[in-house]
């Protein structure tokens, strides 16, 4: 493949993926500041606030059915069609969330339509990951796999980065404004950006590993049933590597926004600033531990990541005690910016060499989105609860993170490191040339 081609991919894997994040975190950061108050009309508005974040943490749990869909067209169809599909199921989701009417003008439709169109956020995203994901990996050199594969990851970061300077713009309009339309701008303009990424798609071919399988006539009828009958301990063992890496993102970029403005009294501009920069370091942390990872090899560095995210729990939470703005952004770029880079990076490429290529689309899917759906949307959720629970203490939310790192050691002792056994192939084929 010329150099042409694959730069086309990386960036339609990068793009598409920043695009479908950038709409799933959207409504993340809108729920809390707008459908609380215009959507989710309560007496209560604590009880308005927790409906929008349950709207906002039941897309986690539709997104393994996306996976599950989509991954089944895509192991069957083919990769592309299938990113084409759920970019565009994205796309008229998040638009059609900017042209919604509110609460005021039709009563009680007004939160259903909203939450039916972030239910079909949530099977787009489920989709696209996977898709993204093989899009990089199977058409990656073996000697360049965990690169590629970590140029789809930096579309979470990418994603999210873009999502906050949104919104940070529209908040600068008057109260009046924003509350009326300024909120939805980000949301209409998001069609532009489906549209660039579909043109992007478009002039790309199928990965050159389904065309084996389609050659070879190996494609399963339904890959899920081959997946669940013959490789549920690798998708035991993906759903338990995704815990570490998704329970202390959420708690270092979403949960620390409401903790360190409630419980410690730091502005909402310094504790979204401290995330903005971790992002920033984190986005371009992924593709140097990703190449990294071709040469020391995956299992080691997601284990050296895990490892300083346990070691970082209780330093972490006692750095944003000391009540200093520079220690609470250190502290952050540390966990997001840092610990949390090599984990996410390696990930995707870890999960798509303990699948065969028949059924990896199903196999990634599932272990991702399941294990983001138990452990990624409820992190924020049970780290308030544990603060309620236990006066405000740290310790148990610290005790959490460490437990989160457990789970995902043991998941990943399992994994037989095979970048090294490709780097082994890559040597022997070099010497045999020569």
């Amino acid at each position: 493949m010329d150099k042409k081609q694959t730069r086309r991919v990386l960036i339609a894997s990068l793009v598409g993926s920043s695009i479908e994040w950038f709409d799933y975190f959207l409504y993340g950061t809108v729920a809390a500041l707008v459908f609380n108050q215009l959507f989710f009309v309560t007496e209560d508005p604590t009880v308005g606030l927790l409906l929008a974040y349950a709207s906002f943490a039941l897309a986690f749990f539709i997104r393994p059915f996306g996976g599950i869909i989509f991954s089944h067209i895509g192991d069957r169809i083919g990769r592309k069609k299938t990113l084409v599909v759920t970019l565009s199921l994205m796309g008229v989701a998040t638009f059609g969330m900017g042209l919604l009417p509110t609460y005021q003008a039709i009563g009680i439709w007004a939160p259903i339509l909203l939450i039916t169109l972030r239910l079909v956020q949530g099977l787009g995203i489920g989709g696209e990951w996977g898709g993204a994901l093989l899009l990089a990996v199977e058409y990656a050199p073996p000697e360049k796999r965990g690169l590629y594969g970590s140029i789809p990851q930096m579309g979470v970061t990418i994603g999210m980065f873009m999502g906050t300077i949104a919104l940070w713009l529209m908040t600068m309009l008057p109260e009046e404004s924003f509350m009326t339309w300024g909120w939805r701008v980000p949301f209409i303009l998001s069609a532009l950006l489906v549209v660039f990424g579909l043109w992007i798609r478009k002039g790309i071919d199928e990965t050159p590993e389904f065309k084996k399988v389609q050659e070879s006539g190996e494609i399963p009828k339904l890959p899920i049933v081959d997946t669940l009958k013959y490789h549920w301990r690798e998708v035991l063992i993906a759903i338990g590597a995704k815990v570490v890496e998704t329970a202390p993102f959420y708690i270092f970029s979403t949960f620390v926004v409401s903790y360190a403005t409630t419980n410690l009294e730091f502005t909402r501009t310094s504790t979204l600033t401290a995330v903005m920069i971790a992002t920033v370091v984190t986005t371009i942390l992924i593709p140097v531990m990703g190449n990294l990872s071709d040469k020391v090899g995956r299992k080691k560095l997601y284990v050296t990541g895990t490892v300083a995210m346990a070691l970082f729990a209780f330093p972490y939470f006692w750095m944003l005690q000391q009540g200093s703005v520079a220690l609470l952004i250190i502290a952050t770029i540390i966990g997001l910016g840092i610990i949390w880079a090599p984990i996410t990076a390696v990930l995707g490429t870890m999960f798509s060499e303990i699948f065969d290529a028949k059924i990896r689309y199903t196999g990634i899917s599932l272990g991702y989105q399941i294990g983001a759906a138990v452990a990624g949307g409820t992190a924020p959720l049970v780290a308030t609860a544990l603060l309620v629970r236990f006066d405000n203490s740290y310790i148990p939310v610290a005790i959490y993170i460490i437990f989160t790192a457990l789970i995902s050691l043991v998941a990943i002792w399992a994994v037989k490191d095979r970048s090294r056994q490709q780097r082994k192939q890559i040597l022997e084929a070099h010497e045999s040339r020569a």
